[in-house]
């Protein structure tokens, strides 16, 4: 890659197209300016084809366009030299005369006009935007998505070994101190170099830099689960993390994995839904084949409300499966922020599901122990704030299996902070479905008291606090 930048802003569209694919993949396109006699082809990038070689005629430039693209359809974009911004656009086209009919015309109206490949944005992959040493990304979106709310936020390093891992290939990111670059990720192969990084625009915008906003739930961590984000994000922050193996439904198919071996000779198969659901859906100690957990656990796609987009749609609940490598649990426990900023970490000998079903009550953690979970939290907190994770403890390491952010609520007896006019019991032992189910039918301004040992760092503790009733133990 060259070191010049340029300034697509004293360029027209087609001549910044063809100075960004010196330096990185495009989507094939072949453009055009309006001339007296005929349409004037200006510049081109076709795979199989020379930088900006000539065709007889649009039409013909135009079929080879269309054969060429793995999607079998063309945009066709128009605009004016002085006002760059898009005029009459077109999506999607897949019928030859179509495209040329579309193009001839916008030609004849004084337009300049470019003709690219289609690229679906609801392929799996995602774009974004780097600047100022960060880089953001969507998916099922255009790199415009920086613009709109729930964009994954990351240092640029930590973007790219993220993409590598998920994409099972190193992207193509990198922008010259100073620069501006939007960009795409496919799974498939695209673009005139048949890569699967695509550049779309680069610009000079000034030396400087930006603080990435490291949270989640965001659009990407909905794409491959929330628990499977978070611990991607746990394992970049150099937190020891189980070998982690991730079956996301959207990416057709595709595993990756990230972490480190333990001494273990089992796994535990989570389900990973889009959002936390604390002890819904199932989790499994031993082999399951992952799609088969997600189909028996969420087979059919429900009406859900992009919180962030506030668009809705049918969506499997359950994003992805993840296959964690066992780790030899000599105490089990998790880990939480109250509501005065005071962490608090909670467990039992042995495996922690008990515990965290609330069917388990918390037990006197050894010293030793206490002081090496403060210690992982404190460099948590120094990374994303404060946070809540998930531990398990095999006598020499502390593994982390479960991280969120942010702290709660949650303060001695009072789980859920808020007044009530009346006051309900519910028994721990009765079980998190039983909860959910009190919590459909709680008449209004009823508060719950929760009977039983259960830990403030549970299961049923963090149903209470999404739930947001009045919750205190009994």
């Amino acid at each position: 890659m060259g070191s010049e930048a340029f300034d697509v802003q004293e360029l027209r569209k087609d001549e910044a197209l063809d100075q960004l694919a010196e330096r990185i993949n495009v989507a094939q396109f072949v453009a055009y300016a309006p001339t007296p006699e005929r349409p004037e082809q200006t510049f081109c990038r076709l795979r199989g084809h020379r930088a900006n070689e000539p065709f007889s005629s649009l039409r013909l430039a135009a079929e080879e366009l269309l054969r060429n693209s793995p999607d079998r359809a063309v945009n066709v974009r128009s605009y004016l030299p002085k006002d760059p911004r898009s005029k009459p656009f077109r999506y999607g086209l897949d019928r030859l005369d179509d495209i040329v009919e579309v193009a001839r015309s916008a030609l004849d109206d004084g337009f300049y006009v470019i003709l690219n490949e289609t690229v679906d944005v609801n392929d799996g992959g995602v774009s974004g935007v780097i600047e100022g040493g960060i880089v953001e990304f969507a998916p099922d979106d255009t790199p415009r998505c920086v613009e709109k709310p729930g964009t994954a936020s990351l240092p640029l390093e930590w973007g790219r070994r993220l993409l590598e891992t998920v994409y099972g290939f190193a992207p193509e990111l990198t922008a010259e101190p100073g620069e501006r670059l939007e960009f795409s990720i496919h799974p498939k192969p695209r673009g005139w170099r048949d890569t699967q990084t695509l550049g779309w625009e680069v610009e000079e915008v000034g030396t400087h830099s930006l603080t990435p906003r490291l949270a989640w739930p965001n659009r990407f961590s909905r794409l491959i689960g929330d628990k499977a984000y978070g611990l991607m994000m746990a394992h970049l922050a150099a937190a020891p993390v189980p070998l982690t193996s991730v079956f996301a439904r959207r990416l057709r198919g595709r595993a990756f994995s990230f972490g480190q071996e333990t001494d273990g000779r089992d796994v535990w198969v989570r389900t990973c839904p889009i959002e936390p659901v604390p002890g819904r859906y199932a989790t499994r100690h031993g082999w399951i084949e992952p799609f088969a957990l997600l189909e028996a656990e969420d087979p059919d796609p429900q009406e859900w409300s992009d919180p962030d987009l506030h668009l809705s749609d049918l969506r499997h609940i359950l994003a992805s499966a993840i296959v964690q490598s066992g780790v030899p649990a000599v105490w089990s426990g998790a880990y939480y922020v109250d509501g005065a900023g005071k962490g608090l970490a909670e467990g039992v000998a042995g495996a922690g599901d008990s515990f965290m079903l609330g069917r388990e009550a918390p037990q006197e953690l050894p010293a030793q122990l206490r002081v090496e979970i403060e210690r992982l939290a404190a460099r948590l907190d120094e990374v994303f704030g404060p946070v809540r994770f998930e531990w398990v403890y095999d006598g020499e390491t502390l593994w982390l299996v479960q991280l969120h952010r942010g702290s709660t609520a949650s303060q001695g007896d009072i789980i859920v902070p808020g007044a009530a006019a009346q006051w309900v019991r519910f028994a721990v032992g009765d079980g998190l479905g039983a909860l959910r189910e009190r919590l459909e039918t709680l008449p209004p301004d009823t508060g719950l008291e929760v009977v039983g040992r259960v830990g403030l760092t549970s299961h049923i503790a963090d149903v209470l606090r999404r739930a947001g009733v009045p919750a205190r133990l009994a």
